[in-house]
């Protein structure tokens, strides 16, 4: 257990010394969690400050009062369908890892739910489908190691790792991660290069060999989520499309980066600007508009395009 973080120890502590049938001294704690005694003793008193009911014996050591029990938690209905719609939706993702998570996370709420609320539960997971062509035909991938770069941010705590580049190259960063931005089908990770000494835009699944190292970092730029994820990548490449007016609304809602100029071309088509640093992943995600959108520049994405057109019929 010596991987967990403060939160997950305090309540792993307390469930173990819930379920024990014998109190637990300071010493067999701090083997067992890998950790200090001064530790133990900080996490004890986290666990009485909120109000949970811990008991002492000088030689037993600690346990919980015998006829303590956490209240099972309870939803109305309206709490219940809100909390169904985040979770079918990150279910739908093709993100493996996130959509196990969100399986676990309904398996748990469904266990201490009243019957009553796990039949309505139920139902909902039958009848309410987020994202059809997510659900029924994205095939899972592994989206990177968000969970322990969540921790990293939380901490501020500088990490290295080994990045593929789109030249296929992988090269070893060292980053002060700042935001975890989620798009449609994959993670991105938006940090300070030590390297570049600016700031940088990883996708995760080109991450491997991640360390979070024990090095605190103070951010180089204010934290400001719009700026970081709009302005993050000094690389990218200006791509000017045609967008037909039925297509726009839905075109601007979903583009993964910000529009930098919209102009009219005529009654029905938009000339739209932006600046993008995947074009091999842009090529793709346009394939969903079909010919609602079409491809002005710059001429290294028009001949993708062409050439995936091309795999498509041949």
């Amino acid at each position: 257990m010596k991987d967990l973080n403060s939160t997950e120890r305090v309540m792993k502590m307390f469930s173990l010394m819930q379920s024990s049938t014998k109190r637990l001294t300071v010493n067999e704690l701090a083997t067992l969690f890998g950790v200090s005694r001064r530790t133990i003793f900080r996490d004890l008193n986290k666990l009485e400050a909120i109000g949970l009911p811990i008991t002492h014996d000088p030689v037993e050591g600690y346990g919980v009062m015998k006829e303590f029990r956490i209240p099972p938690i309870q939803f109305n209905p309206k709490e219940l369908s809100t909390l169904m719609v985040g979770i079918q939706f990150v279910k739908a993702q093709v993100n493996q890892s996130l959509s196990e998570d969100a399986t676990m996370v309904e398996s748990k709420i469904r266990q201490v739910i009243n019957p009553e609320l796990r039949a309505f539960m139920d139902l909902m997971a039958e009848r309410m489908i987020i994202d059809p062509s997510m659900t029924f035909q994205s095939e899972k991938q592994k989206g990177g190691d968000w969970y322990t770069l969540s921790g990293a941010i939380a901490s501020q705590k500088t990490i290295t790792f080994s990045y593929r580049n789109k030249k296929g190259i992988t090269e070893d960063r060292k980053v002060d991660p700042y935001l975890l931005v989620f798009y449609t089908d994959h993670w991105n990770l938006i940090g300070y290069s030590h390297e570049r000494e600016s700031i940088r835009n990883y996708i995760l699944e080109k991450v491997t060999n991640l360390v979070v190292t024990d090095e605190n970092y103070a951010p180089k730029v204010k934290l400001d989520a719009r700026a970081l994820i709009f302005d993050s990548e000094s690389t990218e490449t200006m791509v000017e499309v045609y967008v037909h007016s039925k297509a726009l609304k839905r075109f601007s809602a979903n583009l993964p980066t910000k529009i930098i100029k919209s102009n009219p071309e005529s009654a029905k088509m938009i000339k739209v600007t932006f600046g993008f640093d995947n074009l091999d992943y842009l090529n793709e995600w346009l394939l969903q508009f079909g010919a609602d959108v079409k491809v002005i520049g710059p001429k290294e994405l028009v001949t993708k395009r062409q050439e995936l057109l091309h795999k498509m019929i041949s």
